[in-house]
């Protein structure tokens, strides 16, 4: 698993580091995808790059600019890669810094490993059910697992007396999720409501900086996967709004229901 780790951690920032050549370089080439959501150069050169990573593992690969894969195929596989090449894509185009790369480890149908690289912010977020989340700074190379243990720090990390925190989407706000934060609002009066682009949602959470994220709008299994290993090892918990339950993956429809981080 360690290897494993090693390998999603190099693959994050190996593809942050050409995603950042081309965020402050380069023409973006922006076309829209089939759903009429952007897609640009750097997701697909993300995605090129984590898959040669990610091949030397031998593990099937689920990647939102990969081949769409059939579940007659996917269902066979009781342990897959999970990766948004570039989560936030409409963060990145408007420079605001909020994106990700997310490379998830699942193994029946649940995420065992988590990596989230912020290229902008260089703010690497991991995690291993053996060994719990953590979070590390300033980091934009890879120098080995040893110095990365050594610098890194444990999730969730200790918040004081600040309002009860609510993160949502910053593109994707929807009234349900208003309506959920107003209802909040009445329960417990002084609520702070934070708008974050991607799955920097998730991380927020995780690290403590947020006491819940309600999802009550479209994502996809990609969108969530990384976050969610992050978040279950810091101890906190991302529910199914229809099952009840923790979010499975790998299903056959990968449009997730909506769920609730807390």
């Amino acid at each position: 698993m360690r290897q494993l780790l090693e390998v999603a951690i190099q693959a994050s920032l190996a593809a942050g580091k050409r995603i950042m050549e081309i965020y402050n370089n380069e023409d973006f080439e922006i076309e829209a995808k089939g759903d009429d959501s952007p897609l640009t150069k750097a997701d697909l050169a993300s995605h090129d790059i984590i898959m040669e990573y990610l091949r030397e593992t031998n593990i099937p690969v689920l990647s939102e600019e990969g081949k769409d894969l059939p579940y007659e195929e996917r269902k066979q596989w009781s342990e897959l890669w999970i990766v948004d090449p570039i989560d936030g894509t409409k963060e990145f185009i408007k420079r605001n810094g909020e994106f990700t790369v997310n490379i998830a480890l699942v193994k029946d149908q649940v995420p065992v490993m988590g990596v989230i690289y912020v290229p902008a912010l260089k703010e690497l977020y991991f995690a291993e059910k053996a060994t719990g989340s953590y979070k590390l700074e300033g980091i934009t190379e890879f120098s080995g697992m040893e110095e990365i243990a050594k610098t890194a720090t444990k999730l969730p990390q200790t918040t004081n007396n600040k309002p009860y925190t609510v993160v949502a989407s910053k593109s994707h706000l929807s009234p349900e999720t208003e309506e959920y934060i107003k209802e909040l609002q009445k329960e417990l009066g002084e609520v702070n409501s934070i708008s974050k682009g991607s799955s920097l949602k998730l991380c927020m959470v995780a690290e403590g900086q947020a006491d819940c994220y309600p999802r009550f709008a479209p994502t996809m299994e990609w969108d969530t996967a990384a976050g969610q290993a992050i978040c279950m090892y810091a101890g906190k918990t991302v529910t199914d709004y229809t099952t009840k339950k923790e979010m499975l993956y790998n299903r056959e429809n990968l449009l997730n229901n909506w769920f609730l981080v807390k």
